[in-house]
């Protein structure tokens, strides 16, 4: 007998409905075309009158809110067996008075039994452990073997639930107190750090640039601290290291410069004292020849060796003249370069990683934001996102009302984005019109759910050019990180998902 095709029990089961005069719904459909195929007919999981049920029992006692409990995890995995096991479990602790004898202690099911305590649920535990071992120490010894004895029954499918209870309650008590230590640690540690920082404030108060860091040191550590803000305030002072660095290097040189020019000055005013005082023998000496002379020819050499030194004594002191203006002129440019690094200084931090326009971080700055972002993925174990953003028609805006409107709508998306971004989010301007932002902690759905709300948010807020409302819009391309993979590559795929959006039709949103 040939084998008959799907559509063909389909036909011929619309044929039996309609000679039955059945009602076409899904119950009498199913159970035909099953008939027609020769396959079981499987009652389908009464999920929904299950829930009403559990949702209907009554919890007098703790045991009977277990139960329930169980019965609502068993019916969300639609576990015949676990409804099972959770229905006669309710009904041990449906005694008078709501307790359950003494003579029948609550049965305790082996752990593969109970849809609660399946290996997965053991297992998280199990990590959940291991990630706080870090704040404990490993200084106690027998703490560590109570730790790993944990750990191993907690992977151990036969282990029962009140040794792990033990254990659990055991390594809890512990941890309590390790909490307690790291905080109190903490808050010492910062107490410390406030008290340098003060300490340095007080010992430049005539140094306003140098004051202003401290203020903004003290500012970055006030609690709630968090890795974040410690890492901008390194990369910001990494800035103001390496640019004072620069400038106490370029003083020391100018130090040492006006050392070598005093130097000099003292050497030449040494050789024009010993000229000068060469000189004034020589005029008195030849004074004397003149006063002696009985007649022309002897005044003639005496009053011709007078020029010459006269000569030279000139000719010495511009000379030395020209020099101490050559060695004044180096002194102004060297202190006008020092007043001109001093001032970078003022700028370096908000320069050195974020665009001067829209003052959203750099390609530098992106960088250094995607090191960071990717190496907390890695170490948290935790989803992120990047969103390629490109502005829609931004050369038609260009051309029409010119490159300040254009600048202007570059910044009012940045403010935009910006306010609608969590205090944990990165802004980037990647290049022209394109903004990259970074979403930590986000999975793919929610990062495209933020970008999303970002248009509709842009929708509500119009840009002004004068007087004149311009609807601005963006397409994107979001993608979520991979394990390994490096910050680049997962641009290039937001990047090419932020293309099929604007051939989509522009103002879309797709992922990657």
């Amino acid at each position: 007998m040939t084998e008959k095709k799907p559509f063909e029990i389909a036909r011929e089961t619309l044929k039996q409905l309609t000679a039955k005069k059945l009602l076409p719904t899904p119950v009498n459909y199913q159970s035909i075309y099953n008939e027609i195929a020769g396959i079981p007919l499987i009652q389908p999981f009464p999920e929904e009158q299950l829930r009403l049920i559990a949702q209907s029992l009554p919890t007098k006692n703790p045991g009977q809110q277990k139960q329930k409990g169980l019965l609502e995890y068993a019916i969300g995995q639609r576990n015949w067996p676990g409804v099972q096991s959770a229905l006669v479990g309710y009904a041990g602790f449906a005694l008078p008075g709501g307790t359950p004898s003494e003579s029948a202690p609550e049965p305790v099911a082996p752990i593969a039994s109970v849809p609660a305590f399946t290996a997965e649920f053991m297992e998280q535990i199990a990590r959940m452990v291991e990630y706080s071992l870090p704040a404990l120490g490993n200084d106690d010894a027998r703490f560590q073997e109570q730790v790993d004895k944990l750990l191993q029954t907690l992977r151990d499918p036969a282990a029962d639930v009140i040794g792990i209870k033990t254990l659990l309650a055991n390594f809890s008590h512990r941890l309590s107190f390790a909490a307690e230590d790291q905080a109190e640690i903490k808050n010492t540690l910062l107490k410390l750090l406030h008290l340098i920082i003060e300490n340095i404030g007080e010992l430049s108060v005539d140094d306003s640039w140098l004051k202003g860091q401290t203020d903004a040191l003290m500012e970055a550590a006030s609690p709630p601290l968090t890795l974040r803000r410690l890492d901008d305030v390194e990369r910001r002072l990494k800035d103001v290291i390496f640019k004072q660095t620069e400038a106490k290097g370029r003083a020391l040189e100018a130090q040492e410069e006006l050392r070598s020019m005093l130097a000099i000055f003292v050497e030449r005013l040494s050789q024009m004292t010993e000229s000068s005082s060469s000189f004034h023998s020589k005029m008195e000496e030849s004074v004397s020849l003149i006063e002696q002379a009985k007649s022309i020819e002897e005044i003639a050499p005496v009053l011709k060796e007078v020029i010459g030194a006269t000569r030279a004594m000139a000719n010495e002191s511009l000379t030395v003249r020209d020099e101490l203006q050559a060695m004044r002129e180096k002194t102004q440019a060297t202190e006008a370069e020092l007043v001109k690094l001093h001032r970078e200084l003022d700028r370096v931090s908000a320069q050195a990683r974020h665009d001067t326009l829209t003052g959203a971080l750099n390609r530098q700055g992106l960088d250094e934001a995607l090191h960071r972002e990717v190496s907390g993925m890695q170490r948290r174990d935790s989803p992120l996102c990047v969103a390629l953003l490109d502005i829609d028609n931004f050369k038609k805006i260009n051309d029409e009302r010119g490159h300040a409107a254009g600048d202007a709508a570059l910044t009012h998306l940045a403010t935009v984005a910006r306010e609608c971004m969590r205090p944990q989010d990165s802004l980037a301007r990647y290049g022209g019109e394109e903004f990259v932002i970074l979403l930590p902690d986000t999975p793919l759905d929610k990062g495209v759910d933020a970008m999303t709300r970002l248009q509709r948010e842009l929708t509500r807020r119009f840009f002004l050019d004068g007087n004149e409302k311009i609807l601005i819009t963006f397409s994107a391309g979001v993608a979520q990180f991979e394990r390994d993979e490096a910050g680049l590559e997962a641009i290039q795929r937001a990047d090419r998902a932020m293309y099929l959006a604007k051939r989509a039709g522009k103002n879309r949103v797709m992922a990657a």
